[in-house]
Order: structure tokens, then sequence, then C-alpha cells
């Protein structure tokens, strides 16, 4: 399950199924060329409804250049279905992947993380997130800008956090075979996030692990750092080093608020790393 009718408006839908297609192109440094959007549409979905959807998708695909140049609808039996394809360009040689990290490369998030899934967390105990949370969780933005200037310096590896900062560096970990370790008190998170984290220090989880951040995360050379971080902040955020690759193939270990390092899985989910929980 991808979303919720009953908490995503459907412009709102429409515009994050362009975004989070956008941002898979941002984590390759590619620049966005076309669109394409196929609907399984059920019968309890309004005409209105659909409009709403096709209007919050091509408000995304204008607000990054990107036109809509096909695509198809079909009935479908229960769910709403949305599928998307997006298709982008880089010069030869300049696209990055994600097997590109060795050991000493530094890892760095852009952004802040969590915000997302905390407004996730709270719509599913019934209450109402934050509007700047909520603007996180249903209009990401995809870092086009930022991907192709990382593309561009050189960066060693580089992924698009969909699944969580454990989830995805597992990815690159896999294809490198290098491991890493990270410090949890170096993650990055908005004033509203840390509002609620000093509540309760286990919603940390949701910056590690809770996912649809479509934050870029990547691994260059220490030499490097000041560098990249002076081009996201040309691109109108910022890049924050959060651990460094190892030469412990598999292994990914993270430093807790605590201090102490628990070693976890780089599956990534649902791993206890505040002040008082146990690694698990």
């Amino acid at each position: 399950v991808h979303f919720r009718r009953d908490w995503t408006g459907m412009e709102d839908l429409g515009y994050k199924s362009a975004a989070v297609n956008l941002s898979d192109l941002a984590a390759m440094g590619a620049a966005p060329l076309a669109l394409t959007l196929g609907l399984g549409i059920p019968g309890d979905v309004a005409e209105a409804d659909i409009d709403a959807f096709i209007a919050g998708f091509c408000a995304a695909a204008d607000r990054y250049g990107v036109p809509l140049v096909g695509g198809d609808t079909c009935a479908a039996q229960q769910f709403l279905t949305v599928s998307v394809t997006a298709m982008g360009t880089a010069p030869a040689g300049t696209v990055v992947g994600r097997g590109g990290a060795g050991p000493g490369d530094v890892l760095l998030v852009s952004g802040t993380l969590g915000d997302s899934a905390l407004a996730l967390r709270l719509l599913q105990r019934g209450d109402q997130p934050p509007a700047e949370l909520a603007l996180r969780h249903h209009r990401p933005e995809p870092r086009l800008d930022l991907g192709r200037s990382l593309a561009a310096a050189g960066v060693h590896a580089m992924i698009d956090i969909s699944d969580g900062l454990l989830g995805d560096l597992g990815h690159i970990l896999r294809a490198s075979g290098c491991g890493a370790e990270l410090e949890a008190a170096c993650l990055p998170l908005s004033e509203t996030f840390r509002e609620y984290l000093a509540a309760d220090s286990a919603l940390l989880d949701l910056a590690l692990c809770g996912g649809e951040d479509y934050e870029l995360l990547l691994a260059a050379a220490p030499a490097e750092v000041g560098r990249l971080q002076q081009l996201a902040e040309q691109a109108g955020t910022a890049l924050t080093p959060v651990g460094r690759c190892t030469g412990e193939a598999g292994t990914l270990h993270v430093f807790g608020l605590d201090g102490v390092r628990r070693d976890v899985s780089s599956g990534g989910f649902r791993h206890r790393i505040g002040r008082s929980q146990a690694g698990s």
C-alpha cells in the first residue's frame, strides 16, 4: 500500500506520484526528459477526483519542467493504481550508481530526515500533523538540480531515500561491497521533528528507517565534502555528513544518541537507536 485516499487528497496524490519518480532521476544525476502516466480507476472514484489527480501531477511536472508525453487509463476492480515512468538524460559517463562507494568515503545526506514518516505516524494515530510535516509527506521535493551537480562533481555513489536511511544505505553497501558507520547524533532533523523527538526518543527510528524522505544519500571522498556542501547550498539545501564507509563488507554500525554502538542489519527496518532503547 503506497497511499491512503482517506489521508491524501487526490491533487496531492497526483503531485507526489510525479515527484517520487523524478527523485529516481535525481539519484542518478540525470536531467528529466519526460513522464508517462498509467491509471487503473475503480468505479468508486469520481471524475472530479481524477481531474484533481491530473492537476496535481501536472503541477509537479510543470514545476520541474517535464512534459507528460503519454500513458493510458483502464478500469480497475477495487483499488486505484498509479504507474509512472520517468525518463531522463545525462552526459555519457556521468550517471551515478550505487556501487562506487569505498572504505574511507564520507556518507552525506541532503535536507532533513524523518518528517514524512512522522507525518504518517501522526495520521495513523488519528492526529493532524503540523503543516510543515504534512507538506513533506504529501509533496516531496526531488533534488534534481542537486543530483546533477553532485554527479558532475564526481561523487562515488548515490541513492534517493525512499525506503529509509538504513534501508537505502544497505543498497549502497551491498552494491559497493563495503560496510558503514553512522552517527545518530549527526542526522539532519527539522526543528519540528526535534520537538517531537524531545518528548519521545524512540521517534529517532523514523529518521533512520521511516522512509519517503526523497533526500539524497551519497558517498564521496573526504577532501570533496566542503565543495559538495557549497553545491548543495547553491541548490537551496544542505548536505550533512552522517557517517563513513568501512572495509567491513556487510556490516553496519550505528552509534546511538547515547554514544553506544549497535550492530544492525543494513536492511534497516525498526531498529531502536534512541537514548534509552536497546538495539534489536
